[in-house]
């Protein structure tokens, strides 16, 4: 079961993902949530919990539904560690049909 403090950092990666991911400054997400640079940093770092409107107003600020800021999938390792796994995947495949091919010409 997640306790509140786990809740608030997965929340807090979620938006510092999706607004590293649109490459917006923490800056501009607070202006168009209507909310404090200081205060959205904090939620960021996972001290910090906003209020159901203000959830909106970020979400909205980064064009994701709310759901998704709680998704477990954020961390900039996992994201890398799929992507090594999908470039092996498709490299083996090339080679396989290039060798499949070569072998046809032979």
């Amino acid at each position: 079961m997640i306790d509140g403090q786990e809740l608030r950092i997965i929340l807090g990666k979620g938006i510092r993902f999706y607004r590293q991911q649109r490459e917006l400054s923490q800056a501009a997400l607070a202006e168009s949530a209507d909310i404090s640079i200081t205060f959205l940093s904090n939620i960021e770092r996972g001290i910090k919990f906003p209020t159901s409107d203000t959830l909106s107003s970020i979400a909205n600020g980064l064009g994701v539904d709310v759901y998704e800021l709680f998704r477990h999938d954020h961390s900039p390792s996992e994201h890398r560690n799929l992507f090594e796994r999908f470039k092996l995947d498709i490299t083996q495949n090339v080679i396989r049909t290039l060798e499949t091919v070569y072998k046809a010409y032979e």
